[in-house]
């Protein structure tokens, strides 16, 4: 049941794909709403028109779905919503709370200069601000900001926070092109969406005292703040694509699952006691920003390569087999037999960390022509190996039912007969069907691939080795 107080929303640029600081935003602020019982809003804010790109939005809104992170309204685009900025842009004028700047360009350079010489803070002066001017071309609109006092808000997860009112300029809300700057369409957008909770990464601390008094001029009511911490490397430095700062489709096309990616956000920056691994069921229930720290916190990829290996292992063979597929796709196994692929998913599944490393270890069973690796193949496909080759085709061709315990006896038997150990010819043959020397276990491999697949392998290497 929706909760009407509580109102959240995520609003990305489109000016590049979804990061690991968004993705972290975007949950903290779901997970929020949906224990609440609120309402999670998508905001596309992409007025700045020469970086924005319909790609990156696309990319945005794919990455969102991916992770999970449903939206109850929206996608709202600012770049559509111009009439409104400028209806509150009017309404600053008339209440008196905003003026008309014909200061130009270079003015306001000479200005800066000057205050900067003289050690002052560069800001505007307010040459304006009681002149009365209406508008004319190049002028901008421009918010009167107070000249004394403090502008404070007390943080969700920061505490009390308080800004001096002189650090502050008057702030541009219209440009001289006639579009509206950040500030005002961010508070135009969340008082019209009636917007209850910001919650936001810490990078946006300076700009909320600016938007504070753009609220208190118009009149309305505050939003809550929160600000999430910084997300630092494993280094204690700012993240950075060195420590897995990439984007989240970057995520899903290495083979991490949405739900491993999910929980290592969660944990950045907030805690449940000791607990490491949560269901999606239990994120939104233990969730709460009391436990959100104000301590920048730490995004390890080796912590979340070894969580995709856990959900990996705890997810359903069938999950893995429509997870799998498209992975498959891109190595060339356009049509992956189902039978064969849910035969292979089990064996596969305790050894794999991510669904390239399980498409690349399921990929032999699929193939028509096996490629053998070169260090696998020098190693144990040697001339003092075809006989015995020979021989065990034979003792497998007379194998039924050709399973895993009756493998096991063939082979006894095999090994008795011939006085060696199984390692003489396990790694020769598992290069022989596989091409690789790490797989399942050999009796896993040969029952399913099959009878006819196993026979006709053995086969090939041996030519294989003959021709050498």
């Amino acid at each position: 049941m929706n909760n009407p107080k509580i109102i959240t929303r995520f609003p990305p640029s489109p000016t590049g794909y979804l990061h690991i600081g968004g993705s972290r935003t975007a949950l903290f602020n779901w997970l929020f709403t949906r224990q609440l019982g609120g309402k999670f809003i998508l905001r596309i804010e992409d007025t700045d028109e020469e970086r924005s790109s319909e790609a990156a939005t696309q990319a945005i809104l794919e990455s969102m779905e991916w992770l999970g992170l449903s939206w109850d309204e929206g996608p709202y685009f600012q770049s559509r919503r111009y009439d409104l900025y400028n209806a509150v842009v009017d309404r600053l004028l008339d209440l008196g709370q905003a003026y008309h700047c014909h200061c130009s360009p270079e003015t306001l350079d000479r200005k800066r200069s000057q205050a900067l010489d003289k050690g002052l803070k560069p800001k505007y002066d307010g040459t304006c601000r009681e002149l009365g001017l209406g508008p004319a071309p190049g002028s901008v609109i421009r918010l009167k900001t107070p000249a004394t006092g403090t502008t404070g808000f007390d943080d969700l997860v920061k505490g009390s926070i308080r800004f001096d009112n002189e650090e502050l300029d008057d702030l541009i809300i219209k440009r001289s092109n006639g579009s509206p700057t950040y500030h005002l369409a961010v508070v135009a957008d969340d008082i019209e969406l009636g917007i209850t909770h910001v919650i936001r990464g810490d990078d946006h601390v300076n700009n909320t005292p600016r938007q504070i008094l753009i609220y208190k001029a118009l009149g309305e009511p505050l939003p809550r703040y929160a600000h999430l911490p910084m997300i630092l490397g494993p280094d204690k430095t700012r993240l950075s694509k060195r420590h897995g700062a990439m984007s989240v489709l970057a995520y899903r096309d290495m083979g991490y699952l949405p739900h491993a990616l999910l929980n290592a956000l969660a944990r950045v920056g907030w805690s449940y006691g000791d607990q490491e691994k949560f269901s999606l069921e239990e994120m939104i229930e233990k969730f709460s920003l009391d436990h959100v720290g104000k301590s920048a916190g730490v995004f390890n990829t080796e912590k979340l390569l070894d969580l995709n290996a856990w959900y990996i292992r705890e997810s359903s063979d069938e999950f893995l087999m429509e997870a799998l597929t498209p992975f498959l796709q891109k190595i060339g196994v356009s049509q992956p037999d189902d039978r064969t692929l849910a035969a292979i998913i089990p064996h596969l599944k305790a050894r794999s960390k991510t669904l390239v490393e399980m498409s690349e270890g399921a990929k032999f069973c699929f193939v028509n022509e096996l490629e053998y690796e070169k260090k696998g193949d020098d190693k144990f496909l040697k001339k003092e190996i075809v006989q015995l080759l020979d021989s065990l085709v034979g003792a497998l061709e007379g194998t039924d039912p050709f399973d895993q315990e009756t493998l096991e006896k063939t082979f006894i038997k095999f090994l008795e007969e011939h006085d060696i150990k199984l390692r003489k010819i396990a790694q020769p043959l598992r290069v022989a069907l596989t091409g690789k020397t790490a797989s399942p276990g050999i009796f896993e491999v040969m029952q399913v691939l099959g009878k006819e697949t196993v026979t006709h392998r053995i086969r090939k290497a041996v030519n294989h080795i003959n021709a050498k």
